[in-house]
């Protein structure tokens, strides 16, 4: 008898096994790269800008935009994060969205929160730093096609949105068109993720919460960081799977990257800052009654005078739907609020792989109705 062997299989054709190699070259070296011996899987490429006013914790920025023309833009950023959440990467940067739109865009920074800066509040910034920077950007914009109409649109995300809506019912006569409030929370009772911080601070009165914090000159950081990764504990403890599964796609790991990069940069918040919204929003739930006290000052919600977009993040448990839409039932005097749902997280909504398809063209919608 004749012994017969059974045919191999095949390994594939020299396309097929370039191909695997290829893909093993690629993981290796993303993996590499994500090392502490390793240089990143994408270099960050922040949008470039100019710096056009200078001040304590009021730093405006104008963005380089081709021809810019219409009203300008300014973006406000919240406490306790960098500019970055306005441009967090190439393709999730709402900065360059409006730059390619041919619009003159301008953002404000407030730059690092230090012990130093402990006695600052909420009035700080509705009251001096936001009005100031709306007037750094009108006077920076005089000699565009803009000029001829003196206004210019708040975009703000988170807190931003809330002191861009106390500054524009403040300072009613500020030259504002309209406001975009993305993830800004009005009614904390709806909150549930800051029910326990509610219970807590039933249990423990102001004068010890605000005596501690002052102590420390705010909330640290390393605190603010914590808190933040806290709220997306799935993503840090899939962390490592997410890594393994998505080793040659750098697309996916540039974005991961970003997002560590943007959470490591966040400064903290003042003492006084952080005292006043633990007492007046988070306990009080003021903004809930349109009305809060804060600094000597009396604001009225009901007196924002000008459109304003309301956005939640459908997964957005910092600030949920139903915190956000809130802001229908305050801003009575606004000529119009108009509320949306958009796909994503706190951050996902303003930067994240859909907001450029989910998020920014209902802004763009909004701005080019008002």
């Amino acid at each position: 008898m004749t012994a017969t062997l059974a045919p191999q299989r095949d390994a594939g054709g020299p396309q097929e096994r370039g191909t695997r190699t290829a893909a093993l070259t690629l993981a290796a070296r993303n993996a590499w790269a994500l090392t502490p011996f390793g240089n990143g899987i994408e270099r960050p490429t922040p949008l470039p800008s100019t710096v056009v006013h200078e001040a304590h914790h009021c730093t405006v920025r104008r963005y380089s935009a081709p021809g810019p023309a219409g009203a300008p833009v300014l973006l406000v950023p919240p406490l306790a994060v960098s500019i970055d959440c306005y441009d967090l990467r190439p393709g999730q940067s709402l900065a360059a969205h409006f730059v390619e739109s041919g619009r003159p865009v301008y953002v404000v920074d407030y730059g690092r929160i230090r012990y130093a800066d402990r006695d600052m509040g909420f009035d700080d910034w509705f009251a001096r730093i936001i009005p100031t920077a709306i007037g750094a950007v009108l006077r920076d914009a005089d000699n565009s096609p803009a000029a001829a109409d003196p206004t210019l649109d708040l975009v703000a995300w988170s807190l931003g949105g809330t002191l861009s809506l106390l500054t524009a019912a403040h300072c009613p006569e500020l030259p504002i068109r309209s406001i975009v409030a993305m993830g800004t929370p009005i009614d904390y009772a709806k909150n549930p993720s800051i029910a326990p911080l509610r219970a807590l601070g039933s249990l423990a009165p102001l004068p010890v919460v605000g005596g501690v914090v002052r102590t420390a000159g705010g909330i640290p950081s390393p605190l603010v960081k914590l808190s933040y990764r806290s709220t997306a504990l799935t993503r840090e403890l899939t962390r490592p799977w997410f890594i393994a599964n998505n080793l040659t796609d750098t697309t996916a790991l540039a974005q991961m990257e970003a997002i560590d990069r943007f959470m490591a940069g966040m400064p903290g918040y003042p003492a006084r800052f952080y005292t006043q919204m633990h007492k007046n929003l988070i306990m009080g739930n003021a903004l809930a009654s349109g009305r809060v006290r804060m600094g000597g000052h009396e604001v009225d919600l009901a007196d924002v005078r000008v459109p304003v977009l309301a956005i939640c993040g459908d997964t957005d448990v910092l600030a949920p739907a139903a915190s956000v839409a809130a802001a229908a039932d305050v801003l009575t005097g606004s000529p119009r609020v108009r509320v949306e749902t958009v796909p994503g997280s706190h951050l996902g909504m303003v930067a994240g792989s859909r907001a450029a398809a989910e998020t920014w063209p209902v802004i763009t919608d909004f701005h080019t109705r008002h």
